[in-house]
């Protein structure tokens, strides 16, 4: 039998760039369920929070963007994207999940009705518990049927992975300081009210989306937008989560955006800050890492192994028999494509800017310090 998914994965496997990615398979599926309109975005495997690239076909400015995911956040809605990245089928239709009752979502009674939208079919486009992508396609007339949805769910594992073999950082470390933090300031209503030049230099260098414009003379992308409406929702008790998202720029660098609500006089609500600053050592391993589908465990036997540690030198450091490290080493060899610790660390620290790590976070036994670094320069 013929898998359906085939002309989909053949056209994703074409695909040069996460945003490449996103419009091959969007025309590839709409031969296959027609609908009218589509968002197609990254996400952080960490946060889920939205990054870039994204892909909007046929839905409007960036007003319309910036509302949808402002009520994604802030409002009661059915399936949204943080329960769809734990359930166990990865997407869902919304008038099937809500027995034909759309308007019970407040995102379909604020913004879908008015827009003519029937019917949204969402997914989570993830690997375990980690969402790479979230899409949503949307129909003007008839339903998303149970077949359109398990084939979105059944794609959405393939998807992922293509999605995350485009997160590996590009060249080699600069020489030069990085850039300073960038500030903006968002108040109470969310209304961006002040940022700083280092912040401007920041976001000259993120890639074209939707963007929403703001007081401040300029517009700011909706990745931006979507990290200060995660502070507000994680202070209004809405979210457990973080409001942490790494964006990649258009020299193929990530940067961290991460927010946090303040508190005003007397303890109300005051303005959300966010920071816009070069991604960390450790955020970029953490990128590499899954990446390459590595492991917890390979990760830190990873960063061991480019401190020029022996195997029985890890493996008194993790605890665990060096025969152990032995097959971790292997699986990490297979995932990087490399035959040897050599070509680990080249393939790691030169073609993908990995840089020198801090120590990594497991217990050490008293009798057994740390092996002194000899890390190997980028």
């Amino acid at each position: 039998m013929t898998d359906p998914r085939r002309p989909v994965l053949s056209a994703a496997e074409r695909a040069a760039d996460a945003f490449d990615l996103f419009g091959r398979v969007s025309s590839g599926l709409r031969r296959l369920m027609p609908f009218d309109s589509a968002v197609w975005t990254a996400a952080d495997p960490e946060t889920g929070l939205i990054t870039a690239p994204m892909l909007v076909e046929n839905m409007g400015g960036g007003e319309g963007c910036a509302a949808y995911w402002e009520s994604e956040l802030l409002e009661e809605n059915v399936v949204p994207f943080r329960e769809l990245a734990r359930a166990p089928v990865p997407a869902a239709g919304l008038r099937a999940a809500t027995g034909g009752l759309p308007a019970r979502s407040a995102r379909f009674r604020r913004l879908l009705l008015g827009q003519g939208v029937h019917d949204e079919l969402r997914a989570v486009l993830r690997i375990g518990d980690r969402p790479w992508g979230l899409v949503s396609l949307f129909r003007t007339t008839g339903e998303f049927d149970a077949d359109e949805i398990a084939l979105l769910a059944a794609l959405s594992g393939p998807l992922a992975a293509r999605l995350r073999g485009f997160t590996l950082p590009i060249g080699s470390a600069s020489r030069a300081d990085p850039p300073a933090p960038g500030l903006i300031l968002f108040d109470a209503s969310g209304e961006a009210t002040s940022i700083n030049a280092e912040a401007r230099h920041h976001l000259a260098s993120l890639p074209a989306g939707p963007s929403f414009p703001s007081p401040l003379g300029l517009e700011l992308p909706i990745w931006v937008i979507g990290t200060a409406l995660q502070a507000r929702a994680v202070t209004g008790g809405r979210d457990h989560g973080t409001a942490r998202v790494r964006i990649r720029t258009t020299e193929g660098r990530w940067l961290a955006c991460h927010a946090s609500s303040l508190t005003g006089p007397g303890g109300g609500p005051g303005p959300v800050a966010l920071i816009l600053e070069p991604a960390a050592p450790s955020d970029l391993a953490v990128l590499i890492a899954e990446a390459y589908g590595l492991t917890s465990r390979e990760l830190q036997i990873t960063q061991l192994v480019a401190r020029g540690m022996a195997t029985a030198e890890i493996a008194a450091t993790l605890f665990i028999s060096p025969h152990t490290v032995r097959d971790h080493l292997k699986a990490v060899f297979t995932k990087v494509s490399v035959t040897s610790r050599g070509e680990l660390v080249a393939r790691l620290f030169t073609e993908h800017y990995w840089p020198a790590l801090p120590e990594p976070t497991q217990l050490q036994r008293p009798d057994h310090p740390p092996a002194q670094a000899r890390i190997p320069t980028p």
